[in-house]
Parts: structure tokens; sequence; C-alpha cells
């Protein structure tokens, strides 16, 4: 993959078939199960994805059967951005497409659902022009935990009250972020240097952010599930709706407050749950809090149009139970992607979640290739989906081939307007619902 060498199969087990080990070792236990490691980074020269041979496809025709209109309306905005001048920023990408490719693979799969009459059609269609790269995961096997998220509501002030007297906060002008990626760099000082923000109690502590205040909240708890799910829908005392949506955030390090509350003690692995964490910070809202100090990460909030409202990292709304939220330093943003996990169904029994969706968010916690997040909408249903979303799975990336790209140019209306996502830059916190994720 010019230059980009996923690890040998070697190097994630043992290259001794288990078998084998238990000949040479008589009546020795086996040795322990590896404890799965969702976070572990990349190494150096190391790629998230390997181009699949045909043989190798997943069961595509399975994800058309299943396609929904949805899936047109994300692939249109997934188009308009590509539009934007700014999206050429985040290619080439790790030595798998170009943007041209990438751009030109979302115009091509737009055109087969379109084109296609049958499962037959569509298959052929793929296989004639696009190729599949299938994520490496966390263990070399493809292996993703997939969790899910959503958009919040709260009710709220823009001014400060009795009732509403914990401030979501303005992107402050100091905070430092990398131009292509959005990652945060730190804060700048005085002298121009960069160095590292304070920790989310000291910054609150400190009222450094005092007078950048964008709305008020009822509780700490409120502030904290707005930043982690990186937007929120706030129903302001006069009845109106008032969108905010991620503005950046803090270089600290992120720690999930449902892995707080479970080491402490205080809620059990097997029963955890947002609205357990809203149920103990009723009973006990000073021990939530300083669990919630542990993650020291800070996000900050602008205003949203309600037109574009929940907006993704790419600048434009996402799409219910379509959008996919991933680590952009290690997957190429704006793409289909094939996922093949499992999701509660009807009487919260898990059933297979196999769909093509798009890539066009990140998230706080998203930070490796054996990470990803479904979102699952807007209010109470929406709560329910991401907090019974918690499933190993894999996925898979469609992209058109080389020789054809030149076939599918982007839509003029794309090309010459500035796209929704022109001004993207942000990433979404994670959701904290998933009721075992090791690690929010």
């Amino acid at each position: 993959m010019q230059g980009c060498s996923p690890l040998a199969r070697a190097a994630w087990s043992s290259v001794v078939p288990f078998a084998l080990l238990a000949t040479l070792a008589g009546c020795q236990s086996p040795p322990p199960e590896t404890k799965p490691d969702y976070t572990r980074q990349l190494g150096p020269g190391e790629c998230a994805l390997r181009k699949l041979d045909v043989s190798e496809w997943p069961d595509l025709g399975a994800a058309w059967r299943v396609r929904d209109p949805a899936l047109n309306t994300a692939l249109d905005r997934s188009i308009n951005w590509f539009g934007a001048p700014s999206s050429k920023t985040k290619f080439p990408f790790m030595h798998v497409c170009t943007w041209e490719q990438a751009a030109a693979s979302t115009v091509a799969f737009r055109q087969l659902l379109k084109d296609s009459k049958d499962e037959a059609s569509f298959l052929a269609g793929l296989r004639q022009n696009f190729e599949v790269w299938k994520t490496v995961g966390w263990n070399g096997e493809g292996t993703v935990l997939f969790t899910g998220y959503y958009s919040p509501e709260f009710k709220g002030s823009l001014t400060r009250s009795d009732a509403f007297k914990y401030p979501l906060y303005k992107r402050p002008a100091d905070l430092v972020t990398d131009p292509s990626s959005g990652e945060p760099r730190g804060r700048r000082t005085a002298n121009g240097a960069v160095q590292s923000w304070p920790a989310r109690k000291e910054l609150e502590a400190s009222q450094a952010l005092a007078g950048t205040e964008l709305v008020w909240l009822s509780s700490p708890l409120d502030v904290y599930i707005a930043q982690v799910n990186g937007s929120a829908k706030i129903l302001l005392p006069d009845g109106k709706p008032y969108y905010v949506g991620y503005a950046g955030k803090t270089d600290r390090p992120y720690y999930g407050l449902g892995t707080a509350c479970v080491e402490a003690g205080l809620i059990e692995k097997d029963k955890l749950s947002l609205s357990a964490i809203v149920a103990l910070y009723a009973r006990e809202p000073a021990k939530v809090q300083e669990l919630i100090w542990k993650n020291e990460s800070y996000v900050f909030f602008t205003e949203y149009p309600g037109d574009n409202w929940p907006s993704g990292s790419l600048g434009f709304r996402v799409t219910d139970r379509t959008t996919l939220a991933t680590d952009k330093k290690v997957y190429p943003q704006g793409g289909v992607v094939l996922v093949d996990t499992k999701s509660i169904g009807v009487g919260d029994r898990p059933q297979r979640f196999l769909k093509f969706m798009m890539d066009q968010d990140t998230g706080g916690a998203i930070r490796a290739p054996g990470r990803a997040d479904i979102y699952m909408g807007v209010g109470p249903q929406a709560e329910t989906l991401a907090g019974g979303q918690l499933a190993e799975g894999t996925m898979y990336y469609v992209f058109l081939k080389a020789e054809a790209v030149s076939q599918y140019p982007l839509p003029e209306r794309a090309s010459k307007g500035k796209s929704a996502g022109a001004a993207s830059g942000g990433a979404r916190q994670p959701g904290l619902k998933a009721p075992a994720d090791p690690n929010k």
C-alpha cells in the first residue's frame, strides 16, 4: 500500500497455533485471554485500512437490501462537503485515497444506488468500479467496538438565574487547534508560546472563561452531558429552541464518567447507563461532581442554526443511524462505510446491524482504529438506542477505483457554492450512554 503497512497477523497474536502449544505443554492451562484494547494506537507506518481482494468482500448485497432514504440524504451532505475547498486539506489520506478519489466515490456510489434496478446490478457495479478496504481494528483482525451517541435536550437560559447558573462557554480566542485535523494543540500565551490547558477542575475554579458564557443550564451534569455529546437542543424559558454545537476542546485527556462511577463502586458495571448516572447525581451530586472532574478535557460551543443542527465534525447536519463517528487521524472523512455489528431491537434484544453509513463525525474518546460511534438521533428514543449500543463488529470503506475517478465529477452546485461543511473543524465528544463501555 505505497509505504503504508498494516502489521502482520503475527504482530497481534501468537505465531504458534494453540493446538501446537497444547501439545508441547502437555496438561498446562491455556494462556489467559488478552483483554481487548480498543484504544490501541497505530504504530509508525501502520494503516487503519487494508484493501481486500474481491473474494474477501463482505455481504454488500445484504446492506443493499436494507438501504433507506437516509443514506441518500447523508451522501448528498458528504458530496456538498467535498465541494468545499477546505475538504482538500484532509487528503491525500494515509496512502489509501486522494481527494479526487474520495470525492468521486461519493458521487459514484450515489449514482449506483439510483441506477441499480436490483441487487445483482448493484453488486456488478461495485465489482466493476469500486474497491473495498477493511479496518484493521484494535487487534489487526478488524475488531471494532461500536457505541452510540445522540443529541440531548435540556432546559436553559441565555442569562444567568437561580434556576440556570452553569454555563456552556464559547471557544476561547487563545485556543490553538491543528488547521487540518481540528486536534487541540493547547493554549497560546501572551508571548506567543503554546502551552497545555489547565485540567477541568482548575479551569472552572480559576474563572478564566468568565465573560464568554454562551448559555446557562440547570446543573453541572447537564453541562457535562452536553460536552460529552458535543451538541444540544436547549429550550429557553419562553419555549423557543436554542441549538448549540461543538466549537473546540482543550488538549487535556478524556476520562469517561461511566468508567469513573463503576471504578468508585457507585454503579455496577452491568447496570451502567445514562439514566443510572442521572439517578446517582440526584442522590449524591457532590460525589458525581468529583468524578466529573476526573475528565480533564473541556469542550466549547457555538450557536448553530436549527436547520444545520446537530452538526458533525464536517460542519453539516448528521443523519440518524447513518452518520458514523471515527478517529479522523486514521480514517478518511466523508466517505461510504459498511458497518457490521449488533444493535438493540424489539424487546431490547440484540440484532444484526449491517448497513451502509457515512463517516461524517468524530469524538473525544474515538481516538483509535478500534473505536466507532453510531449517531442515533435526537431525544429520548435516540437516548435509549444509544444507551443500548455496545457491541464489537467491523467496518469496510468503499472507494472508487482510480481509473474511474474522471467519470464522476462533483456537481456544479457543490463545487461552486460554499457548502455547510466549509467551516468544519470540530470533534464531538463521545456519549456516556453505553452500559458497559470500558473506554467511556
